[in-house]
């Protein structure tokens, strides 16, 4: 099952971490969006050149069909394209769904990503849980013919999250109440690792949400989002996880992948500088973490 496939290579690398891959242009490299002045060619060799540095340091890596739908024709093809090198190179790969209005729209996703036609090679699926049940229902009863996985989105990292997210309703804040829902499709869907299939999204920024959520669900895997955030830090991802290091992983985008813009050095140094930067990731989330 897929979910063990990334608890299993979180083990092997020692290294809870995935890389989102979600960048601007302006997070390309000056030297590349000259050569290639069409964004997504440009996207393209940055991400390949930098998923080859990263395979022997980080497990999972993570894109976003929403984005790339962007750029029309020619991003989905390049995005299908680096799907297909992630998975080649070894890693988890994560894939954002586009939102769900309703629950056609998920039946509709559900249907066509989980195809075994499906152009999208992924391992796991990021939807968002704010429609409710029919935004999570529709993956959850695809999961049994497939070795995917779908993380819903509970709690996210951005400054007005707490705007709605942390509002109560009744007795629980409203990001207990998603995770409640995401909680009643995961249970039969649990892993040789016990943890989960459904799992969810949570906020790397937010340490009272994590021991909340990880106190309340203890076969959830989760997605620790928002790692690059200023209010997020490693002491606070470290209550996601169980006592063997096991049970989720942060998620961290430009502070990797644009590493290069933080450095006074030469921005052809991309790779290396990101690559500097997801093993400094790492060793601060194995300050508070043991992973056996």
């Amino acid at each position: 099952m897929s979910v063990d496939k990334l608890q299993e290579r979180i083990r092997k690398l020692k290294n809870p971490s995935v890389v989102d891959f979600n960048m601007l242009p302006e997070h390309i490299p000056p030297h590349i969006q000259e050569r290639d002045t069409f964004f997504v060619s440009a996207y393209e060799y940055a991400c390949t050149e930098l998923m080859k540095g990263l395979a022997d340091i980080v497990p999972a890596v993570r894109f976003s069909l929403g984005a790339m739908s962007l750029y029309g024709a020619d991003g989905m093809v390049v995005l299908q394209k680096l799907l297909r090198t992630a998975k080649t190179l070894g890693f988890y790969v994560l894939l954002d769904a586009p939102d769900a209005f309703s629950r056609q729209d998920a039946v509709r996703g559900a249907e066509l990503l989980f195809s075994p036609n499906s152009e999208f090679a992924f391992d796991g699926l990021v939807v968002n849980a704010y429609i409710g049940s029919d935004s999570i229902r529709p993956y959850g009863d695809k999961l049994k013919n497939t070795d995917k996985d779908v993380f819903a989105v509970v709690r996210t990292s951005n400054k007005s999250a707490p705007e709605l997210q942390d509002l109560l309703t009744g007795s629980r804040l409203v990001h207990m109440a998603a995770a409640d829902i995401v909680n009643r499709y995961s249970q039969p869907l649990e892993g040789r690792c016990g943890y989960s299939r459904i799992g969810a999204v949570a906020a790397a920024a937010s340490a009272s949400s994590l021991r909340n959520i990880r106190a309340a669900y203890k076969s959830m895997f989760l997605l620790l989002d928002g790692f690059d955030y200023p209010n997020a830090n490693a002491k606070n991802c470290s209550n996601a996880f169980d006592k063997l290091g096991h049970g989720a992983a942060a998620v961290a985008g430009i502070s990797v992948t644009a590493a290069w813009q933080e450095q006074p050095v030469d921005e052809r140094d991309f790779v290396r500088l990101a690559v500097e930067s997801a093993e400094r990731m790492k060793k601060n989330l194995l300050r508070y973490i043991t992973i056996l």
